[in-house]
């Protein structure tokens, strides 16, 4: 089994998944980060690639992603960054970012790279399901990475289930249709997270997008498997340098 898989057959429940910007706040902080949210009950790292266009992405994690930038940070550093991610860090890493940098690198040679450091799956939001069927799948799976779809409450039943078919690892449920950080009530999504319950989906589904404290952590996983966290996180880092204090402090209160 992958590692996804291994952390799923073990726990099936309130599992936590955790963004976090590579580059930020300093360029040479990406595995720092990684291993205090290892250290600190994440399940799961979801690892952002910065990218100056990301169109799902709220203010806060735009800014650390422009930061990285700032910082440095780039394609080519990051997998020199990940060449020492095994076995620091155990659970499962997920890289999240946007088609473009992917492109531009040159797809396989991503692809490779990423499973090469020991990257588990991918999360690209801009590739639609015909670029994935006819052209972009076969790669990501010659290399053995999962590749995770995003669904939202409006996505039609015919279409969870076509992503759901074509994903591997979880699906990721959007909690609302916006970019991150905005405020959700999560009390008023549980009709959303109910029905995507009652569809016994082959995948894991884990809810994202508002997710910033114990109480949403709870509610949005009261039909699902388990819930993302992101710019609750970098704002966390934001007002602390010090990263394993600010993300124990953190994860702490989700957890609790």
């Amino acid at each position: 089994m992958s590692r996804i898989q291994e952390l799923f057959a073990r726990k099936n429940k309130k599992v936590l998944n955790v963004y976090c910007t590579a580059g930020y706040p300093a360029l040479d902080s990406t595995l720092r980060v990684m291993k205090a949210l290892q250290e600190n009950g994440a399940d799961l790292v979801e690892l952002g690639m910065p990218y100056g266009d990301p169109l799902a992405d709220g203010p806060v994690i735009q800014a650390s992603g422009g930061k990285a930038l700032e910082n440095g940070m780039t394609i080519v550093r990051l997998f020199e960054q990940l060449k020492e991610l095994r076995p620091a860090v155990r659970v499962p890493v997920i890289l999240m970012g946007y088609m473009n940098p992917a492109l531009q690198y040159g797809f396989e040679g991503f692809c490779r790279e990423a499973a090469a450091v020991g990257v588990d799956g991918l999360i690209l939001p801009d590739l639609p399901i015909y670029e994935f069927e006819t052209e972009y799948g076969a790669i990501i799976k010659k290399y053995g990475l999962d590749f995770i779809f995003l669904v939202t409450p409006e996505t039609s039943e015919a279409r969870i289930r076509k992503v759901d078919a074509l994903s591997t690892g979880f699906l990721y449920a959007v909690s609302s249709s916006s970019i991150t950080g905005k405020d959700k009530n999560m009390d008023s999504q549980q009709g959303y997270f109910e029905r995507l319950e009652k569809m016994k989906l082959k995948n894991p589904v884990l809810v994202g997008f508002g997710i910033k404290d114990s109480k949403t952590f709870e509610v949005a996983t009261m039909h699902t498997i388990g819930a993302n966290i992101g710019t609750a996180y970098i704002q966390a880092l934001e007002n602390n340098p010090d990263i394993e204090s600010a993300t124990k402090q953190f994860l702490t209160t989700i957890l609790q």
